[in-house]
């Protein structure tokens, strides 16, 4: 499979703190990847150096066969951009907004009034298209500012949490706009402060920490990676959890854990070793009030892998020293 975006080696130096330490991304042409880790870890760092707006200290970015910092024009016409705030003018109907866009990619008046139009009613927009972007929803503005991204048919779009600020309606909203990109091809890069997002949306999920790569996958090889799925038995009220303990310690893998009524113990398939477990407790004659799987969450990964729960914060904010190095 061909690579849409090939990031080897990233290191951003702010003054004499290194922001990026040999940052390595691959993405496969009509995928998503999921790019998350806590605030600071350097996302939005990343995200600016692979769309052009920052200059790496090293480190080398290609984005559909173009280096980014050796053509970073020619970059940017493979490249859309949805950053964390929607970038749309209060000012202008949404209509002229993308108008405005698509004129400044050098399409023909008609073409760019054309390409507008489609884009309203490809986003759900088109009984908007009149009204000032200034009246709308933070959903439709946020949809208004990935159709601006959408222009120049990019094959390659970078979505900095595209849906921070969104109520629950309009981050279906956006799932479903993300879902259909990739289903026509598109590669998207996606930075998100909802881990239950990057579980349903990505294809593969790179972590990063301090400004490293700290673990890689699909959400399910990282839920793996921290343990099996835990099975919790609660016991009736005051009755002997030995014989428990023995039956389930044959069934899990290591030794079962004990909390007043309850046992828990690591099981590898859950479902089916739940089901197995209560007819041999049945049989051992134990009196079973309530039985649960618990499968690792990326909440998990997350605590497990950086130490803190998944995000629940503001965006992470620029670095004070950061100025906007544009490559030209």
């Amino acid at each position: 499979m061909s690579l849409a975006v090939e990031v080897a080696g990233l290191v951003k130096y702010y003054g004499k703190v290194r922001v990026l330490d040999g940052i390595d991304l691959e993405i496969p042409s009509g995928t998503v990847m999921g790019l998350l880790g806590p605030n600071g870890a350097g996302k939005t760092t990343t995200v600016r150096i692979v769309t052009t707006l920052l200059r790496p200290s090293s480190g080398t970015v290609r984005v559909a066969g173009v280096d980014v910092l050796k053509e970073p024009a020619r970059a940017r016409t493979r490249l859309g951009l949805s950053g964390q705030y929607a970038a749309v003018d209060a000012n202008l109907s949404g209509f002229e907004n993308l108008r405005m866009v698509a004129r400044l990619y050098g399409m023909t008046p008609k073409r760019a009034t054309d390409r507008a139009d489609e884009l309203l009613s490809a986003l759900g927009l088109e009984h908007a298209a009149g009204r000032r972007a200034g009246t709308y929803s933070g959903g439709m503005a946020r949809r208004l500012d990935l159709a601006g991204a959408l222009v120049c048919r990019p094959p390659v779009v970078v979505l900095d949490e595209p849906t921070t600020g969104l109520d629950p309606r309009g981050r279906l909203d956006m799932w479903r706009v993300i879902g259909e990109l990739v289903d026509d091809g598109t590669t998207v890069l996606l930075t998100t402060q909802y881990l239950e997002e990057a579980d349903l949306l990505a294809d593969r999920i790179t972590v990063i920490d301090r400004g490293r790569v700290i673990a890689r996958g699909s959400a399910d090889e990282l839920k793996t990676s921290i343990g099996g799925d835990k099975l919790t038995v609660t016991l009736a009220t005051g009755q002997d959890p030995t014989p428990a303990l023995q039956v389930l310690s044959g069934i899990g893998i290591g030794e079962p854990g004990v909390d007043a009524d309850q046992i828990t113990i690591v099981v590898g398939d859950g479902t089916r070793t739940m089901v197995e477990a209560l007819r041999r407790l049945d049989d051992a004659g134990v009196c079973v009030v309530d039985a649960e799987v618990h499968r690792p969450s990326l909440d998990d990964v997350f605590l497990s892998l950086t130490g803190k729960p998944g995000e629940r914060k503001k965006p992470e904010p620029a670095p004070a020293e950061l100025q906007e190095e544009i490559l030209s």
